[in-house]
């Protein structure tokens, strides 16, 4: 549904909230949903381990399994999950590469996508299929297709005899739309279709993020959940967890999972010790408040990019920090264009913001955090005015 865009009013800034990054502000940050933003208790947390590693680092690795442990558990409390049945990982294209490979396929089978998920996942998935021989699907999903139950029907029509896996997104990364959700997995889990699901931006956004009908479940930490950089989460369903093969053979693999899939040897580890500190800055602030500011804002600033440009808002779904509209036909339609205009949006405007390429004019993408304010998306309507009247579509 689209909201009504004449009473879309920016929420107040959170009190509290104006030291809690330490984003430049002479820009305008307004794509949260790529990289996140760590505030600064969470770094200054992460940095006392890594001054904690340094003094010591035979003990350091030598306690590592247990407190990766520990932090997994207090992690999965949060997602609420088994704490058995979750891993810690870097992100979430690793954590598709290990879903990946842990599902036997065999040629002539059917892996089912859809036109709005992440490149790097579709990518995986790509070459996945053409080492055993197995045929990829896209199910094409319109942009101003308006619900969940219409992109059920899509992907069920799609879902043949041949179709052994789905890899869909919770939330998809170019649209900010809701696609698996659990009447979707449990009619794919019928059909005995095998499901992997990217939920990348599920966790700290969602209250209840880890969808259970999923076979293979996985979320990034470092967007919507104030973890540092590189921390993510792979959710198995119980039946899947001894079939489950780790990136890398370490010495943690006889234990099984997930101390095979964390276990990397030396990495750097403390991300994931930061993480659950994250999760209480979230507690701490209100989870509920923050999720509803993040969304006002969100819809705020999606109005003032329709109403100064003309750009139609596309559909999205209660709870989402983010908000996507259409360009113009003939820009971003190819990946150099929008290359081009988010390079020229940063060098002459200071906005950092996302562009996908998309089929009849490309897919703007915004976000919304603590750390945004109304006028910023005022700032990116004005850059993005100008360089549509220069009609500079290329990079």
């Amino acid at each position: 549904m689209i909201e009504d865009l004449r009473t879309a009013e920016p929420p107040a800034p959170l009190p509290g909230t104006d030291e809690l990054f330490t984003l430049d502000g002479a820009a305008a940050h307004l794509n949260h949903g790529s990289y996140g933003a760590v505030p600064v208790p969470v770094q200054r947390l992460q940095e006392r381990f890594r001054v904690e590693q340094e003094r010591d680092p035979d003990g350091f690795f030598a306690d590592l399994p247990g407190r990766v442990a520990a932090a997994r558990a207090r992690l999965a409390a949060e997602l609420g999950t088994d704490p058995g049945g979750l891993a810690l990982v870097a992100n979430a294209t690793e954590a598709v590469a290990v879903a990946l490979d842990s599902v036997p396929l065999a040629a002539g089978d059917r892996i089912l996508v859809t036109d709005h998920g992440y490149g790097a996942v579709t990518r995986a998935v790509r070459r996945r299929a053409g080492e055993v021989g197995a045929e990829v699907d896209t199910v094409r999903l319109p942009l101003d297709t308006p619900d969940e139950e219409a992109v059920r029907d899509a992907v069920l029509a799609a879902a043949g005899g041949r179709t052994v896996l789905a890899v869909l997104d919770q939330i998809s990364s170019p649209t900010a739309r809701r696609i698996a959700g659990p009447a979707l997995l449990a009619a794919l889990r019928e059909r005995g279709v095998t499901t992997v699901v990217d939920g990348a931006h599920a966790p700290g956004m969602l209250a209840a993020p880890v969808e259970g009908e999923a076979d293979f479940w996985f979320g990034n930490l470092h967007k919507w959940a104030f973890a540092p950089r590189a921390t993510g989460a792979l959710a198995v369903r119980p039946e899947w967890t001894g079939k489950v093969r780790p990136l890398a053979l370490s010495w943690e693999h006889d234990r099984g999972f997930p101390a095979n899939v964390e276990w990397r040897g030396t990495c750097d580890y403390t991300p994931w010790l930061a993480a659950p500190a994250g999760f209480d800055l979230l507690r701490g602030l209100g989870a509920d408040l923050v999720r509803r500011h993040n969304e006002e804002l969100a819809v705020h600033g999606r109005a003032v990019l329709a109403e100064r440009l003309g750009l139609t808002p596309l559909p999205a779904a209660p709870g989402v920090s983010m908000r996507a509209l259409r360009l113009p036909p003939g820009w971003g339609e190819t990946e150099d264009e929008a290359r081009g205009l988010m390079a020229r949006l940063w060098q002459r405007h200071a906005v950092r913001t996302v562009v996908r390429a998309w089929p009849g004019g490309g897919v703007l993408r915004i976000s919304a955090q603590l750390y945004n304010r109304p006028h910023e998306y005022r700032t990116l309507a004005a850059g993005l005015a100008e360089l549509l009247s220069e009609g500079r579509r290329g990079a």
